[in-house]
């Protein structure tokens, strides 16, 4: 049960990040700060949406292109993105075409590495804190 919150922890954590950097980078691609809560929003309704979507796009790759596979994360992405600007709850806002399609790969991309790097960055920490403790007991 705590694994599984600390990875939906993960995946909500670098979903914002994504959506930050994104925004960071890219003229058409705006988080509205004002509307902070819907923007808290856009995050938890990304990251659920991404999480039921993947596998659902994935399987329906898998059985009508098999060579779209490869894809699938953008796609799913930007899938979810497109619903959650659609939202009436704002927060976010795309308003180009490269918005759009790099907001979706800095988004995928920040979000994959996130879910990979961070679980990594608090293991370590919890590696260093169980040596100590040993290295106490030992003394």
């Amino acid at each position: 049960m705590i694994t599984l919150f600390f990875r939906t922890l993960i995946y909500i954590v670098s979903a914002g990040l994504g959506l930050i950097v994104a925004d960071l980078l890219l003229d058409g691609f705006q988080i509205e700060w004002s509307k902070w809560w819907g923007f808290v929003l856009c995050i938890l309704i990304f990251a659920l949406l991404q999480s039921i979507l993947s596998p659902w796009i994935s399987k329906i790759a898998d059985r009508y292109a098999p060579v779209l596979l490869g894809g699938i994360g953008i796609f799913s992405t930007l899938v979810a993105l497109i619903i959650v600007v659609l939202l009436p709850i704002g927060g976010l806002r795309i308003v180009d075409v490269t918005g759009w399609l790099l907001g979706a790969v800095i988004v995928w991309l920040i979000t994959a590495l996130g879910t990979v790097l961070l679980p990594l960055i608090f293991l370590k920490r919890r590696v260093g804190d169980a040596r100590e403790k040993r290295d106490r007991r030992t003394r």
